[in-house]
This record gives structure tokens, C-alpha cells and sequence, in this order.
């Protein structure tokens, strides 16, 4: 059994879904984790509210407090890959992310996560992923290592103030592509089924990403990809809306069964730059993956 030494949070939304409890609210949450699980869990007192007192059974669902809860799984995967540090100082530390490596806690992951990996080898509970990519990306992760500064980091992906590069290679025996043509693409995405997925839907545009291809073989092309936005899933189903479909993805177009231990193939999406203007120290930071994708 693996179990976090970190909780996890969540905030209890502002509109109440139609529940009485935050037990009742965490089993609609989490449809995998049964009310048994939960209920063991705040027995054990592995359940809290943000000032330290223990979620029972009988605690009243509250609008916008802080849920604390400790994940657990029962065989937690290993990564046989690597990250790699690309820089650090006293406010942020870069890293580069191995596929298949998720950046926090989720699924089956408790402490196999790029932060907790992090945390271990500094000896620093502090170190705090700023943002996301996929697991199944590989790629640079922005960290903060300064709970004071940490707000103004987050501020600056939340407002579209980082320039985002991306590499991908994907399938064009469909649909021919031209070197050095781009594409800008905007659409709506909304959750899908099952809810780790999303899909393209008519509406007001919420996602926004540009394009080009860089380099075209007999097959497959690779590309190079700046997300405006950051939505769930972008860039993937952005590709695919133009009719090229990411290589080795298990999720778009079509839902695949993933084999446990199985890292033969990853998916074929690099988060190879980021660039921004340092809201602490207002230089430019500019940091580049050692790796690159390649066509050969």
C-alpha cells in the first residue's frame, strides 16, 4: 500500500451539487473510490478541514472550504525514467519531465510523481508544480520553491503571460501535409465521457493554440506547437481537429486500454520551451529541453 505523506486538496464548489455531506459530495467526485474507502479514510483521520479538524461521516457539505484528504493505492506503478534538472535558484527550479511520469499525484501515482520525486531529492515539502502537462507529455515543469512567491508564478499562466513551445510528431497517411504551413485553431472544449477525456463542441471559443509543421516525411510530420490556452487534452485534440492525430496516443481519436508497464511507446508530444518575464526579478527566463523530437 502506498500512501502520500502530502494530502492532497480540493475546494467544495460554490454551488452545491445536491448533497448534504462531503462524504456524499467526495463519492460523486470520485466514482472509483467507494464510500467504504472514504469512510475508513476518516476513521483513520486521513480527512480534514484546512484548519486541521477531522471530516466524519456526519460533517455538512460547506461552499468553498478546503477538503485535505492522504491518496492511497494499493500497488503503485514505478517509471523507469529519469528527470532531469534544468535550473534552480532560491524562487523557482525547472525540470524536465520523463513520459509517462505524472507531474503530482493522480490515478494510481501517489508518490510516484514528479513533485514528490522533487520534495525527495531536496529534501524540500515547499517544491510546488506551478503548472501541468500530461503524464503521458514529456517535458519542462515550472516549479516554485517560495510559498510567498508562489502566487505570482501561477498568476502568470493563468493570465497567458508564458510562451509555451511544443514538439509533436503525428500521423499524415491521411491527410498530406506541406512543410512550414500553419494553422491557427480556436474551439470549445468541455468534458467528455469518461471525464478524464474532453471533446470539441459548437460554441464560443475557450482554446486556442498555433501551429506550423516543421519538418514533412512519407508519413508522419513534426510540427511545432505554441498553446495560447491551456485546456485539458489542447494540443492533442487540436491536432486532430486539423486531421493529424498525435503518434502513440491512447486517448484521441479513439480510447485505447493502456498495459500496465508498458513504455515501449510514448506519446509524441514535447513540451521543449518556456519563456516568460520573471514577475519577482522582471527578467526574461527562457529555459529549453536537452531533448528534441525527431522523425528518424
Amino acid at each position: 500500500m502506498a500512501i502520500s505523506v502530502s494530502p492532497s486538496k480540493l475546494s467544495l464548489p460554490q454551488v452545491n451539487p445536491g448533497v448534504k455531506t462531503v462524504l456524499e459530495f467526495l463519492v460523486l467526485k470520485f466514482p472509483s473510490i467507494t464510500r467504504s474507502i472514504w469512510l475508513q479514510r476518516m476513521s483513520d483521520g486521513k480527512v480534514h478541514w484546512h484548519d486541521g479538524s477531522l471530516i466524519t461521516a456526519h460533517s455538512l457539505f460547506a461552499a468553498q472550504q478546503r477538503v485535505y484528504y492522504y491518496r492511497e493505492v494499493k500497488d503503485e506503478p514505478l517509471v523507469p525514467f529519469t528527470e532531469e534538472v534544468i535550473f534552480q535558484d532560491e524562487l523557482i527550479l525547472v525540470a524536465f519531465k520523463p513520459h509517462f511520469l505524472p507531474v503530482t499525484p493522480g490515478g494510481q501515482h501517489v508518490e510516484e510523481c514528479l513533485q514528490n520525486r522533487l520534495r525527495k531529492r531536496f529534501s524540500n515539502q515547499q517544491i510546488q508544480a506551478v503548472h501541468r502537462i500530461d503524464k503521458a507529455t514529456a517535458g519542462l515543469v515550472l516549479f516554485s520553491l517560495n510559498s510567498d512567491s508562489r502566487k505570482h508564478y501561477h498568476h502568470l499562466f493563468e493570465t497567458h503571460q508564458v510562451s509555451k513551445t511544443y514538439q509533436a510528431i503525428a500521423s499524415t497517411i491521411n491527410k498530406p501535409v506541406n512543410e512550414h504551413e500553419q494553422w491557427e485553431v480556436k474551439n470549445r472544449l468541455v468534458k467528455s465521457e469518461p471525464r478524464f477525456l474532453m471533446k470539441i463542441v459548437d460554441g464560443e471559443a475557450n482554446s486556442h493554440s498555433r501551429i506550423r509543421c516543421l519538418k514533412a516525411g512519407d508519413d508522419k510530420a513534426l510540427f511545432e506547437l505554441n498553446p495560447v490556452t491551456g485546456k485539458t487534452h489542447q494540443l492533442r485534440l487540436h491536432m486532430q481537429s486539423l486531421g493529424w492525430p498525435l503518434l502513440n496516443d491512447n486517448y484521441y481519436p479513439e480510447l485505447q486500454v493502456s498495459q500496465p508497464g508498458e513504455f515501449s511507446q510514448p506519446l509524441q508530444l514535447l513540451a521543449q520551451k518556456l519563456e516568460f518575464i520573471d514577475p519577482i526579478t522582471q527578467q526574461v527566463r527562457c529555459f529549453s529541453s536537452n531533448s528534441e523530437l525527431s522523425l528518424a
